[in-house]
């Protein structure tokens, strides 16, 4: 894809605290990422609050506090038509124009759907009447006429109107089915000309990863997978890593995808540790796990370097993980039970583990050393059947993070300029 512009354009951007503000945050970080040339343009905000490497361009008109624009917004909302309202609506044409005429994309959060700059929504008006727009993204959050708080602020007429009318050489975003069929009704039109594209998240800012944390996750390719497992333990033949991997090797033939990572190391100095790391190796060889059953140990940046991680990256990988699973031989106590208790991912584990028995309780799932591991597959298996946080959090994993919406929706929609439902 070559290098195409895209303008952001809101009445604020960050450090302003808003929805749509840091969904216009996202889109600008995501753009960034992809290769885009991108610049926001508001009448608020500030270049230092948005991500290096993003511009920021201040038109103070566009604000909705500005005086002039709060003047005219308050004779509005009382049904009357301020002398200077042209003069306003044209200053900031004027203003934009040559601004917007250079970019591939505009794209403009709120404004054609919102009361709050009527002198901002009829210059963008007369620029796309004028062909200064090459393509308009609409990204319509909420609508005026439509919503029983604000309804009551426009009147049939210009230019209340605007912000009830369709254009064809817009492309209109809304970000749910029940604003997708709101504002078609408002529109007059059908709803497959409008897309629906749902906020979205950054799982790795949400669970607060750092740039290490990212790195080394990408590494251990949990982004490929349905179930997380996380065993913080060394590998020692105690923490019985073995039948681990013969779980792993039984929820993959049931067509489930899942990533055991084992964030310990071997006992460098210790002979039989490392033997029994090897033998874990291979183990995982003959079942083919390889790919699903991941040692930190040999996930650094130089795959010919062991790698080792403090209990900060322990804490990362815990907030990411789907179980912890500890199918220790025994234990003294089992310190992350009580972690991943207080981050509030569910635990696996033997009985043999006194932090378990004596402080989860009813409140773990516990099976037996000697089970056999289908035993083991269809305990896990049931739980994420049965759990309600499990599918929900997985879902927006897999289809609501921004990454996901980016590349699945975002990213067609500038490239493509194609409508879809």
């Amino acid at each position: 894809m070559t290098l195409s512009t895209v303008a952001l354009l809101h009445y604020t951007a960050p450090p302003i605290i808003g929805g749509v503000e840091s969904v216009l945050d996202a889109q600008a970080r995501w753009l960034l990422q992809a290769g885009f040339d991108v610049t926001v343009i508001a009448g608020r905000g500030a270049e230092s609050a948005l991500a290096e490497g993003v511009q920021f361009l201040q038109i103070p008109e566009l604000d909705s506090l500005h005086p002039r624009v709060a003047s005219i917004g308050t004779a509005l909302e009382q049904g009357r038509l301020s002398a200077d309202f042209g003069s306003v609506a044209v200053g900031i044409a004027q203003t934009l124009g040559p601004i917007l005429s250079r970019f591939d994309h505009v794209i403009v959060h709120n404004v054609l759907t919102k009361h709050f700059n009527l002198p901002l929504t009829a210059a963008l008006f007369d620029l796309l009447d004028a062909h200064m727009l090459r393509q308009c993204i609409a990204w319509c959050h909420d609508f005026t006429w439509t919503s029983p708080h604000s309804r009551s602020k426009v009147h049939p007429g210009y230019p209340w109107d605007l912000l009830r009318t369709w254009r064809p050489d817009v492309s209109y975003v809304v970000v749910s089915r029940e604003r997708q069929r709101t504002l078609a009704q408002l529109f007059h039109c059908s709803p497959e000309v409008i897309r629906v594209i749902y906020d979205g998240v950054d799982p790795a800012a949400l669970l607060g990863l750092s740039p290490q944390g990212r790195a080394l996750l990408e590494r251990l390719g949990v982004q490929h997978s349905d179930l997380i497992i996380l065993m913080p333990v060394r590998i020692t033949a105690a923490k019985n890593i073995e039948l681990a991997l013969r779980v792993m090797a039984e929820l993959k033939a049931r067509a489930c995808q899942p990533r055991l990572i084992i964030t310990g190391p071997p006992d460098p100095h210790d002979a039989e540790s490392l033997a029994y790391f090897h033998a874990l190796q291979e183990l995982c060889a003959q079942l083919n796990v390889e790919s699903e059953a991941r040692f930190v140990f040999e996930s650094g940046p130089d795959p010919d370097q062991p790698c080792f991680i403090d209990d900060s990256l322990v804490a990362e990988l815990l907030r990411v993980s789907d179980v912890l699973f500890m199918p220790s031989q025994r234990e003294g106590f089992g310190l992350p039970i009580l972690e991943a208790g207080l981050i509030g991912i569910p635990v696996v584990c033997t009985e043999n583990v006194p932090a378990a028995q004596e402080i989860g309780g009813e409140d773990v799932l516990t099976f037996k050393a000697t089970d056999p591991p289908e035993t083991i597959a269809d305990l896990i298996q049931a739980w994420v059947q049965h759990s309600p946080v499990h599918r929900l959090r997985h879902r927006i994993k897999q289809d609501y993070s921004w990454p996901a919406i980016f590349q699945r929706e975002v990213l067609p929609l500038l490239v493509g300029g194609r409508r879809a439902v």
